[in-house]
């Protein structure tokens, strides 16, 4: 048997007895992975500006950890 011909019975071996058809079409793939991507950019965007919230807390703590910028207390 010559390498064109073995090359040949395995693509049609594998067309035939391996291929499996998608639970639906390709583009809604796409569409699902867009939704997830979206959800989680409206979950990061949520948490926008959350230190300001809080302001006189934050500027407590700058100021009690003006002296540590190495990271020494």
């Amino acid at each position: 048997m010559s390498l064109a011909t073995a090359l040949q019975t395995i693509t049609v071996r594998t067309e035939t007895e391996f291929a499996r058809e998608l639970p639906f079409d390709a583009i809604w793939y796409g569409v699902i992975v867009f939704g997830i991507f979206a959800a989680l950019g409206v979950v990061v965007y949520s948490y926008r500006d959350v230190a300001n919230r809080h302001r006189s807390k934050a500027e407590a703590y700058a100021a009690r950890h003006a002296g540590s910028e190495h990271g020494g207390h």
